[in-house]
């Protein structure tokens, strides 16, 4: 493992800055139990014209525990379920960044 995926772990673990999530394949698929970083970074958009800030919903999943994610698959996190839009892979390959929808 290398300094990388092992940091990754460690922000998955920490209960400040990773927290509980579900998985499901598709959004239908057997529920995965995982840990991610989960952040709301606003995003500056265009429309009519006008900027528009949207909230968005970003995890960051390590890849040691979930090889793959598509467009459509969900994550429950407490109350909430969000839905993959896009995923890609880091410049490292240790962990995934996950662009969800509510």
């Amino acid at each position: 493992m290398s300094a990388f995926a092992a940091a990754m772990d460690t922000l998955a673990a920490d209960p400040n800055i990773g927290t509980e999530a579900t998985y499901r394949a598709g959004g239908t698929g057997a529920p995965v139990l995982l840990r991610v970083v989960r952040s709301a970074p606003d995003r500056l958009g265009d429309a009519f014209s006008t900027s528009v800030i949207q909230a968005s919903a970003v995890l960051t999943v390590a890849i040691s525990v979930l090889s793959a994610v598509e467009a459509d698959d969900t994550f429950t996190l407490g109350a909430d379920t969000l839905t993959v839009q896009h995923a890609e892979r880091d410049a490292a390959g240790i962990a995934w960044r996950v662009f969800c929808r509510r």
